[in-house]
């Protein structure tokens, strides 16, 4: 019913992904596989319904109804069995905006804010560009999947630097875990106890590979969703990120109100018309085509997983649990990361999410999104073998 496998044309339409590569140094020929967006059409009753609101012409101030919370509310009852509550959603365009307001909503400049790297990288900036400190737990990987860190570090740090807020990522990015809910109800118990509240992002909820799924934070008690703001989002999901829009959820009302002054005083307090129609639109009738989206993102990974045993052995795939996101270990060739970036880029040609952006827990590692039409992966893997097949693993490598 759906088709992933043909190639569209991105170029010339703005794109961040197609239309910036010689603007940041890379050849007009780069194939770029890093910015967490994929390159298939949207799901048609997205598409179908926008085309019904251009032919409508008029596109003035506009805000999230009844009938949008009651889509939503399907959603997340049908999908994670989360009953969310209308009057606990504030709507932004997006979930980074909603970490910056949380930050500055929770804590005072100076004060500490706890995240486990490598971990999405808008989290440090969000702590750092508010005047806040990062206080790291970094995840540890075993074997081929990434943990939390020893439950008992990370009450230490919480302790010894007095850590007011906490931001999680769940599912995880970029090491593609998808938190069991022992892991999520042992978290949250330890930053209750010390009175750190959590902003638990959770965009990629709707991309888990079968065996995994996804626990909704909000599902897992009462005490833990009033510590809580939940970010969500079907941008993500429906590749629709450039219309902006965002389902914050905070159960508690003092939080609440806290984070909408924020968002008042930022002056971020319009919602984007388009975003909400293709939002709720999604949310009623995109649930056929994400689970064919799934089944060929699921496709896809088991192709890179095949291609690096065969081909490029000491390029190890971390195994995903969720999101479209592969985290691969390049350290066996003992390369910095400038170096392995500097080859990527002019031997490969391909562009990619270096590991050290997610923190310097990530070096040696590459973010590759596989969110694309097969030919298109085919083709960026033959040029990563073309670039490494000569390559020799190092005999003291630089990262292990």
């Amino acid at each position: 019913m759906f088709d992933f496998d043909t190639v569209i044309d991105r170029k010339n339409t703005f794109s961040l992904k197609y239309d910036f590569n010689e603007s940041r140094g890379y050849s007009p020929d780069t194939l770029p596989f890093w910015i967490a967006d994929m390159d298939f059409k949207t799901a048609p009753c997205i598409t179908e319904t926008l085309a019904k609101a251009v032919a409508h012409g008029i596109f003035g101030y506009s805000d999230a109804d009844d009938s949008y919370f009651e889509a939503v509310h399907h959603w997340f009852r049908q999908n994670f069995r989360w009953e969310v509550k209308q009057d606990w959603l504030v709507k932004t365009s997006g979930v980074v905006p909603a970490l910056h307001a949380a930050v500055r909503a929770f804590t005072k400049p100076d004060d500490a804010v706890l995240i486990q790297p490598p971990v999405y990288q808008c989290f440090a900036s969000a702590i750092e560009t508010t005047g806040r400190r990062v206080v790291k737990s970094p995840l540890i990987r075993r074997g081929k999947k990434y943990s939390m860190n020893d439950f008992d570090d990370i009450e230490r740090k919480i302790v010894e630097n007095n850590v007011k807020l906490s931001l999680l990522c769940s599912p995880q990015n970029p090491t593609g875990r998808v938190w069991t809910r022992e892991e999520l109800s042992q978290y949250s118990a330890i930053c209750r106890r010390h009175h750190v509240r959590i902003v638990v992002d959770e965009i990629h909820c709707d991309f888990t590979y079968p065996g995994y799924t996804h626990t909704a934070f909000g599902t897992l008690g009462e005490e833990d969703a009033m510590n809580a703001v939940i970010c969500t989002a079907p941008t993500k999901t429906f590749n629709i990120s450039g219309l902006q829009d965002a389902n914050i959820w905070i159960p508690n009302p003092a939080m609440r109100e806290a984070f909408r002054k924020e968002l008042i005083a930022s002056g971020a307090i319009h919602l984007n018309l388009m975003g909400l129609i293709a939002g709720r639109a999604a949310y009623l009738g995109g649930k056929p085509w994400l689970d064919a989206l799934k089944e060929y993102l699921l496709r896809n990974l088991n192709y890179v997983r095949s291609f690096l045993n065969a081909n490029l052995p000491y390029i190890k795939l971390v195994e995903p649990e969720g999101t479209y996101l592969l985290w691969l270990d390049f350290r066996y060739y003992g390369l910095t990361d400038a170096a392995l970036e500097l080859k990527l880029r002019n031997d490969a040609h391909l562009w990619v999410n270096m590991g050290n952006i997610f923190g310097s827990e990530g070096s040696g590692y590459v973010r590759l999104n596989i969110a694309c039409p097969r030919s298109t992966l085919e083709k960026g893997m033959n040029r990563l073998y073309e670039a490494f097949k000569s390559q020799k693993p190092s005999s003291n490598p630089y990262f292990l």
